[in-house]
Order: C-alpha cells, then structure tokens, then sequence
C-alpha cells in the first residue's frame, strides 16, 4: 500500500477495520494491555502497519502538538467523601483504565475556591492535554465558555446545547425508563405513581421524558416533584391515592418506603410494587434488590477518555454517545395483587 501524505493512527484504524483506541493499544500499551486484544485483531494491525510504512512518532508529535500525554478529570462535586463514593467510584475507574491503556496519566483537578469551577483565578487547566468533566449537573456558563474556546474537553452525562454542540458520553435513560413504565403496564398497573425530581440535570429530565409518555393509559394517580422527606408520609399518599405501582427517581427514596412498608405488614410488591429509575448509589441492599436499571458507569468512563483522546490527538470532530442501559429485573414489582384491604 502506497501513500502520498504522512499516515494517522486514525487511516490505520480505517484501513485494519478496527477503532483507534485499538491501534493506539497496539502500539502504546503495556504488554499486559496488548495480551487483552485478540491475537488475530492484533495482527491485522500489526499487518497494516507493516505494509504502509507507518512509524509512530510520539516524540515529534508532542512536539508538534505540546503534548504532555496528561488528561484533566474535573468533578463538580467531590469524588472520594464515602456519601459519593458509591456515585463516583465506578466514573474514575472506568477513565483510570482507558487512560492507562492509552498512556496518558491522570490529574485530578479540584476547583479553585470553595465553589467548585473550572475557570478561576488559577486556572490549571492547560497542564493537561484535555479534560474529562463528571457532575449532576454543570455550570452553564463554564460550559459555554468550554464550547466556544479551543481546549479538548469531554463531558461524562448527556449536556444540552451550550453556544454550540456538547461533546459527552452519557446514558440512555429515556429508553431505559420507558421499559420499565412498559413492564409495569403488562404486569396490569393502572395507577401509578411517581416520586422524585422531574426536572433540572439533563439525567433527571431524561428519565421524566422517558416516563410520562410511556404511561399510556394507565393513570398517574400521585405525583410528587422532590426527593428526600418522611418516608411513612410519602408511603401514605401513595397507598392514599390508589397507586399500585410507585417510581421513585432516588433509590435512597425508596428504600426507605420500602421499609416502613414492611413495618406496616405491608409487602412489597404484593401489595405495593417499587420501582427505581436507576441505581443512584448502591444498587443491592441486603435482602432486597430493587427493580431497577444499570447505569454503564465504567463504560461511561472509558467511552469518554478515548473520545476525549481522539480529540486531543486528531482533533476530532464533535461526538455525543449514549450507552444502553441492563434492566434489572429485581424482586419489587410484580403483578397487580388481587389483596384490596391495604392499610394506610
């Protein structure tokens, strides 16, 4: 094969039929790493290689590029205390292993100030080559600051439009909750409920968008737009207003209904089923796994680093990924019970 310009590690990719974080694998990674690649995948780049001349040149692209192979991780709330632990842990992990792979180190970036901001008075930014930016929900004018500037960034969660296109990886939470909503629907629930917030973070209203259309005729009997509060208060509107299938937006929510139900001799899902949009934090608690759906946090991750990678490295186009998310078909929702004496 014959070449009239200097080859990327993008026309190897193209041309072994493979992606580029497998070429860059190939190349760049430990021994340890390329043993994970197929043999045969390896090969076929490996093949291509040969065949095309190419010569990696890491030292003339950082040159070239001012390259310092470090990528930036910015979190707006703080990633290790244990309340977060649970929600972080799995993002870092997911990034720590694609980085690795792709020989770039890690720089933790923290804010300046108490307020956590990515632009302040000492800016960090430019020590890494990009950066990859995790929270609930972003400062939008930082957001829109990060579009329209020349710094390679990636965002971890689905982002509206801020002055421009939004580069992430995030969740397909509308898809997810609607299947949920749909399998309440053919276990016979009629009048469901719902509990948590239904607006603000795009994740929130993904799942509110997945939600109310799905409901088709069934009725949403009792609604509450908050999260938090007396759990045997919330479990008495619900029973109240007829509801015979409850979604909750927070597993800690639901948790605790779940529980002074059982307090009331109540059982779950006989007599009330419970479903929660997404494993906020951990998704089993002993003795109860919650019907629910997994978010794919270490893919996530992963798909993030090596998008923000092909930014950094060839200035990649502008891409916006969601990733399926696993049903868990848990032990709280079953078919509507034919028990009518509840208890409030």
């Amino acid at each position: 094969m014959a070449t009239a310009k200097r080859l990327t590690q993008k026309d190897i990719a193209r041309l072994a039929g493979v992606s580029q974080a497998t070429v860059s694998f190939v190349l760049n990674g430990s021994p340890e790493n390329a043993n994970r690649i197929p043999p045969d995948t390896r090969e076929r780049v490996q093949k291509v290689i040969r065949e095309t001349g190419y010569v990696a040149d890491p030292v003339a692209r950082r040159m070239v590029k001012g390259l310092n192979r470090i990528l930036g991780v910015f979190t707006y709330e703080p990633a290790f205390p244990s309340a977060q632990a649970d929600f972080f842990t799995p993002f870092l992990l997911g990034i720590e292993e694609a980085a690795q792979m792709l020989g770039y180190d890690l720089l933790l970036l923290t804010g300046a100030g108490i307020q956590r901001r990515i632009f302040g008075e000492n800016v960090r930014l430019r020590l890494s080559d990009g950066c990859i930016i995790l929270g609930r929900q972003f400062d939008r004018e930082e957001l829109a600051r990060l579009v329209g500037g020349d710094f390679p960034f990636v965002a971890v969660g689905r982002r509206d439009d801020a002055g421009g296109p939004v580069p992430y990886v995030g969740g397909e939470y509308v898809t997810a909750t609607r299947a949920l909503v749909g399998r309440a629907r053919q276990l016979g629930h009629a009048k469901i409920a719902f509990i948590g917030l239904n607006q603000g973070a795009e994740s929130t209203a993904d799942r509110w968008s997945g939600f109310q259309p799905a409901l088709g005729d069934a009725s949403l009997v009792y609604s509450r737009f908050s999260v938090g509060g007396a759990a045997a208060q919330t479990l008495d509107d619900v029973l109240r207003s007829g509801a015979t299938c409850v979604f909750f937006t927070e597993l800690a929510d639901a948790i605790g209904v779940e529980a002074a139900a059982r307090e009331r001799g109540l059982s779950v899902p006989d007599d009330l089923s419970i479903v929660v949009l997404g494993n906020h934090i951990r998704a089993e608690e002993p003795g109860r796994r919650f019907t629910s759906f997994a978010i794919p946090r270490e893919a996530m991750g992963r798909a993030a680093t090596e998008m923000l990678v092909r930014r950094v490295e060839n200035d990649a186009p502008v891409e916006q990924v969601l990733l399926p998310c696993e049903l868990l078909e848990g032990d709280t929702l079953g078919p509507v019970s034919t028990r009518t004496n509840r208890t409030t």
